[in-house]
């Protein structure tokens, strides 16, 4: 069996293969039959993996988490949230992208919305009572309230298809950075393991929570290079969906979920500062890329 390396957060190699760990559970690959998702060997690669990346970022997350107050899980949750100055992409491609540049965004954020919301559906059978009628009233949301055709990982294929890229599942697999991988991995990092429910669920609030306005820019960047209306669409539909799923899972997924579990409040807070870090961390990548990160400083506040 392969070796774990030293670091995994930007190594290529690690982040691919946790990423193909975690499709066995997801859609899978043609090749892998049977019950490979539960082969022992690759289920102790993962768990070797995980446990090196979760280790990271506890690590790098520390001196985000050490100074808020406590007292409020929600209130900590905003502060943690407003107090991030990592770059933001969103007001770069609001402004300044050109249109390459926005397909290649596009193409990146396909590994997450051609599936999108699916890891933090395994956690509902995790959770009870409100908490989990609240989780569960997101995800109807998410997937398309009752039509197929309004689900949003159906609405991204459709983006892509408008502007010309390939709306295929796992297409640009091969042409996203270890960031983007590690960004996508922690999603199912978290719902995948019971024990990191709370950590979770600070990710799944945090993630809502810093959609709104990012996808009002993006869909006004799309526009500004003259991609088709379909393809702003899809962020055009995220605008007021979630500013309301960010309600929700901050106040009554997370205050909830804390209530009911007070020992979980540091995992909420550490999924949420995972979440911002490694956000910061591929937003980085991508504009350092573009040569980007000389915009104004006003531009390159964390929206």
């Amino acid at each position: 069996m392969p070796t774990v390396p030293a670091t995994v957060l930007v190594d290529e190699d690690a982040q691919l293969a946790l990423w193909m760990l975690f499709e066995l559970h997801y859609r899978g690959f043609d090749d892998a039959q049977g019950d490979r998702e539960w082969d022992p060997e690759l289920i102790r690669l993962r768990g070797e993996l995980e446990a090196r990346m979760e280790e990271e970022l506890r690590e790098a997350t520390r001196d985000m988490l050490a100074d808020l107050p406590g007292d409020d899980v929600v209130e900590d949750l905003c502060a943690l949230i407003d107090a991030d100055d990592s770059p933001s992409l969103a007001a770069y491609l609001h402004r300044h992208a050109t249109q390459d540049q926005v397909l290649e965004f596009l193409r990146e954020r396909s590994i997450y919305a051609l599936k999108e919301a699916d890891a933090h559906s395994f956690v509902l059978g995790r959770l009870d009572g409100p908490v989990k009628a609240a989780l569960a009233e997101v995800q109807y949301d998410e997937y398309g309230s009752g039509r197929p055709e309004r689900l949003h990982s159906t609405m991204y294929a459709d983006a892509l298809e408008a502007c010309g890229l390939d709306s295929t599942y796992g297409a640009y697999l091969g042409q996203v950075s270890a960031e983007t991988l590690a960004v996508n991995n922690l999603h199912s990092l978290f719902a995948l393991r019971r024990r990191l429910r709370g950590a979770a669920m600070g990710h799944f609030a945090t993630f809502e929570a810093t959609s709104s306005l990012p996808c009002r820019k993006i869909a006004g960047g799309i526009q500004r290079v003259g991609l088709p209306e379909q393809t702003a669409a899809y962020f055009d539909e995220h605008i007021e969906a979630d500013a309301v799923h960010e309600q929700v899972a901050l106040r009554d997924v997370c205050g909830g979920l804390v209530r009911q579990h007070p020992e979980l409040r540091d995992d909420v807070m550490f999924g949420s500062a995972a979440c911002l870090y490694l956000d910061g961390v591929a937003a980085t990548r991508v504009l350092e890329r573009w040569g980007a990160l000389t915009a104004p400083a006003q531009e390159r506040q964390a929206s």
